[in-house]
């Protein structure tokens, strides 16, 4: 929810108000009993078939095969092929599209800051909050965590990060430098969090970035699995995964060690089905993976652990979705009314607590994004807004369009989606194709556009304008050609080319202004203009910066690279209130080249 500078601001016809009672899983007030902790680990890349207790004897996750046989289960519980769609819809309980995080990188990751997410709906109910890892829906305040119900992060805001090593990671808006494998290391912040909040409920949610690319992990773990035959991609994932395992060990130990167990609400789930190629690794006989709208891409393990309340070792056979989290983990912490926009989803207590439900069947949708350049000057509707690809899942029927027409699949029968039986079911498919049309056109009633970058909030008053939320003119072009995360722009060669951000100014006001930049030293002299509406500043660059860039280390053989980057310090420019445009030109050029730009930072004067 969005936070006004210093203050939070609340708007009360912003958004429509969900309210209904819910009835508490635990029993009596919260006057008279503290509310249960909630412990939130979601991997990030891990598929189903990356546990041993799935089948897969290729792996070790003890931890994890302990957890699941002490948890209540959901046998099919889905989320979406990618990430951030994912984050966005598990903590806002609504189909991502709704949101405007649409798809991962370009500033399209970024969820609207009037979403009310988990961490809002518990902290208003006196739970302490802490996020530790991955972020990944919008890396500017108010949509970074600390503006949306979190008080604590510690991790990285945006997708993956380039380094696992001793990692610079972001606390509270400042970047720290740490010491060990980053996985441990956000451990070590969380298990810190639960100690320093053991006296009062809180709300722990470990999104780790592993097994994600890039695929670094020690050589020890990558040994052990090298030995098992596997090839090296597959060994640097079940490492990374063996990694996780002991951590998760670790996270449950601190709770045991300071008798918080039985206190605590264990949930484990991860972001989307195991990176392929397709047959790549185990996926316990599923079809699809990452990126895919088939089983394989969007069905997860969902474990629910909460000693003398849900029961060890119980299957729950229906389907369920990353859309029920919000609503079902206020209802387990006696949170009566919930105050968010509509949700999409239900709580899932009535499966958790009763052993005969009367559940009745759903439909749960899903969509792939899809991928757009853009880079022009015009303002566009940023999501390429097709439907497709898509799918939908009732208990029985899998309804899949992955580009070849729809197809149907009955999931009971045939849970590897081997045979097509749409022309045997045409009133099933009639049926879920108008469903899908329906949901897609609710989804996407409010268009989505590129955010422009929020300056000026008193409790960010330095903003990083990064280079994949860039728009760019000519031969400009992205190093790493996608725009991922730490990427930065290059082949700069002409100066009638540009490179400009939209902002929305909180606070008008001075700000200086520092570019980060890479270039060799014959283009020293090189002279820039940074403008905003009708105030500019300029300079000259005095010193070469050219370190070649680095490719980064990787058990996986994909090439990207990283690079160090200088500062250049301009001056100050002011910066009117509202929508403002910066844009980044340059005036003369002594060699072929401007130079390389990694991203402009504003810091607030006044």
């Amino acid at each position: 929810m969005q936070r006004a500078a210093g203050a939070f601001v609340v708007v009360a016809l912003a958004f429509v108000i969900c309210r209904w009672p819910l009835q508490s899983a635990w029993g009596g007030t919260p006057e008279a009993n503290r509310r249960p902790n909630v412990m939130l680990i979601m991997p990030d890349d891990q598929g189903y078939g990356d546990l041993r207790f799935h089948g897969n004897d290729k792996i070790d996750t003890p931890v994890l095969d302990r957890l699941a046989a002490q948890s209540t289960r959901f046998d099919r519980f889905f989320v979406c092929p990618l990430c951030t769609p994912t984050r966005a819809t598990l903590l806002s309980g609504r189909y991502y599209l709704r949101t405007g995080a649409a798809s991962v990188t370009r500033g399209l990751e970024t969820m609207r800051s009037n979403e009310v997410t988990i961490a809002e709906v518990l902290k208003a109910a006196g739970y302490a909050t802490g996020c530790f890892g991955k972020w990944h829906l919008g890396e500017h305040y108010p949509n970074h965590p600390n503006g949306q119900g979190f008080d604590e992060f510690f991790g990285m805001p945006t997708g993956h990060w380039d380094n696992c090593f001793d990692p610079k990671l972001e606390h509270n808006g400042r970047m720290v430098k740490t010491r060990g494998y980053i996985t441990d290391v956000l451990t070590d912040a969380a298990v810190r969090f639960v100690e320093e909040h053991q006296d009062q409920p809180f709300f722990c949610y470990v999104p780790y970035n592993a097994p994600h690319t890039p695929l670094q992990v020690s050589d020890k773990l990558f040994d052990k699995y090298k030995a098992r035959g596997l090839d090296d991609r597959t060994a640097a994932v079940y490492g990374m995964v063996e990694n996780i395992d002991e951590n998760v060990g670790r996270l449950l130990k601190r709770l045991d060690d300071l008798r918080l167990a039985d206190d605590t609400i264990v949930i484990f789930l991860s972001d989307n089905g195991a990176e392929g190629p397709e047959g790549s690794r185990y996926n316990a006989g599923m079809r699809g993976m990452k990126g895919r709208v088939h089983e394989g891409g969007s069905r997860v393990p969902f474990f629910v652990r909460w000693p003398g309340k849900t029961k060890p070792d119980r299957v729950i056979g229906e389907i369920a979705a990353h859309i029920d989290l919000l609503p079902t983990i206020a209802e387990l912490c006696g949170v009566e009314k919930l105050e968010t926009k509509p949700l999409d989803g239900r709580s899932l207590v009535p499966l958790l607590m009763e052993d005969d439900v009367d559940w009745p069947d759903r439909m749960i949708f899903t969509r792939m994004p899809g991928w757009k350049r853009l880079v022009s000057y015009v303002d566009p509707v940023i999501s390429d807004l097709q439907p497709l690809p898509g799918a939908v899942r009732t208990q029985r029927w899998r309804l899949v369009n992955d580009g070849s027409g729809w197809q149907l699949f009955d999931m009971i029968d045939d849970p590897g989606q081997t045979e097509d039986v749409a022309a045997d079911n045409p009133q099933v498919v009639e049926r879920l194709t108008k469903a899908y049309d329906r949901w897609f056109a609710d989804v996407t009633r409010v268009p989505i556009r590129r955010p422009p970058i929020s300056v000026g909030y008193n409790e960010r008053p330095a903003v990083e304008l990064p280079a994949p939320e860039a728009y760019f003119t000519g031969s400009i072009r992205w190093y790493n050609q996608w725009g991922f995360a730490h990427d930065w722009l290059t082949d700069w060669t002409d100066t009638a080319d540009t490179i400009r951000w939209d902002v929305d100014v909180v606070n008008a006001g001075r700000y200086d202004v520092t570019l980060m930049y890479a270039c060799p030293p014959e283009a020293v002299g090189t002279r820039l203009r940074v403008e905003a509406g009708n105030s500019a500043v300029e300079g000259s660059i005095q010193q070469a910066h050219d370190p070649q860039p680095v490719l980064r280390p990787s058990r996986q053989k994909k090439r990207r690279y990283t690079q160090a980057f200088a500062e250049l310090e301009l001056g100050e420019i002011q910066l009117g209130e509202g929508r403002e445009r910066i844009t980044v030109k340059a005036l003369s050029k002594p060699a072929d080249r401007v130079c390389d730009l990694k991203s402009v930072w504003l810091r607030r004067v006044d």
